[in-house]
């Protein structure tokens, strides 16, 4: 062989390792994740799984669906809809729920303000953080005794201090220094009247994880995840999405950009960011060279202080 065909041999073999690689790890965290949602199921009476539509949420049903088949998930999915939810995403989690035989529940924002128990600053008000007073009102609605979130520790800071199994007290909160010790695969799920636990079962995927399993396993995901032209402002380092939630302010300049959303949530705090990418391939790229995680690049309510999500987590958001 010349030395281009020797170069063509090792850089075949190579790819060939790497797609080894790449596989073998995909297959330990689905393997860990499964693993977590049939403990789910065999350790709590009344569990739900938080499901809103967007790709973590979808990842960790496809889990679902492989760890227990289509039409037999045992526990229904919740979401907590603010009621200014991108519509793309509420389409797309309705037709999803369908399609497996899932049990949907949804509890809103607006019924929580007009029971008076949440109530807004003023009407422009951004209603993701109160989203946990209609959580804790499902809760005991429900008498749910574990949520199945999709919450990542690369995400945040303070989602990294995050166990698997999170203990929440009485009153739905999170207490950073009372979480139990968890050893290889053993958790400690006992509760005491009141209490429940979050889950997290994709606790340990990164964002490039989840992108290289959505890419392998073909997983369908809403529209807006993907390249599309829009409206936007620019507004302290962060793309605004045009809406008649989020109107461009006085002095603003509006332009229409190619730009996909990293992660999806209420339309008044979650912000695009500039790119081209039209399949779940070209996002892994993408991904690969991102200076910010996800919600550092597109969250304007995590912009607020260093320790404003430890404080919602505190309060009983996901």
């Amino acid at each position: 062989m010349n030395a281009r065909t020797d170069t063509a041999v090792l850089q075949s073999t190579q790819n060939a390792a790497e797609h080894h690689l790449s596989n073998a790890h995909l297959d330990a965290l689905e393997e860990e994740t499964i693993f977590i949602l049939r403990e789910v199921a065999a350790a709590f009476e009344r569990p739900a799984l938080l499901f809103s539509g967007g790709k973590d949420s979808l990842v960790m049903l496809k889990c679902a669906e492989k760890a227990f088949g289509v039409g037999r998930i045992p526990y229904p999915l919740l979401m907590i809809d603010t009621g200014h939810n991108f519509p793309e995403v509420t389409e797309f989690r309705d037709r999803r729920a369908k399609e497996l035989q899932a049990e949907l529940i949804v509890r809103s924002v607006e019924d929580s303000m007009k029971r008076g128990t949440v109530r807004l600053a003023h009407p422009g008000e951004s209603r993701n953080a109160h989203q946990s007073v209609t959580l804790l009102e499902a809760i005991e609605e429900f008498r749910f005794d574990a949520l199945i979130g999709g919450a990542r520790r690369d995400e945040e800071k303070a989602r990294a201090k995050e166990r698997i199994f999170s203990h929440r007290d009485s009153f739905g909160q999170w207490q950073p220094k009372a979480q139990r010790p968890e050893l290889w695969t053993l958790f400690n799920t006992r509760l005491q009247p009141g209490e429940h636990f979050r889950v997290f079962p994709i606790s340990n995927w990164t964002e490039l994880d989840v992108w290289q399993y959505i890419a392998r396993e073909h997983i369908a995901l809403p529209s807006i995840y993907y390249t599309h032209r829009r409206e936007v402002v620019e507004r302290r380092g962060l793309l605004v999405p045009v809406t008649d939630l989020t109107p461009p302010r006085e002095g603003e300049r509006v332009v229409i950009r190619d730009v996909r959303f990293r992660t999806v949530g209420d339309i008044t705090c979650t912000c695009p960011v500039a790119s081209d990418a039209a399949t779940p391939e070209d996002i892994v790229i993408e991904t690969l060279k991102a200076d910010l995680s996800e919600r550092g690049a597109t969250r304007m309510d995590d912009k607020t202080s260093e320790a404003s999500m430890e404080k919602r987590k505190k309060d009983g958001y996901f």
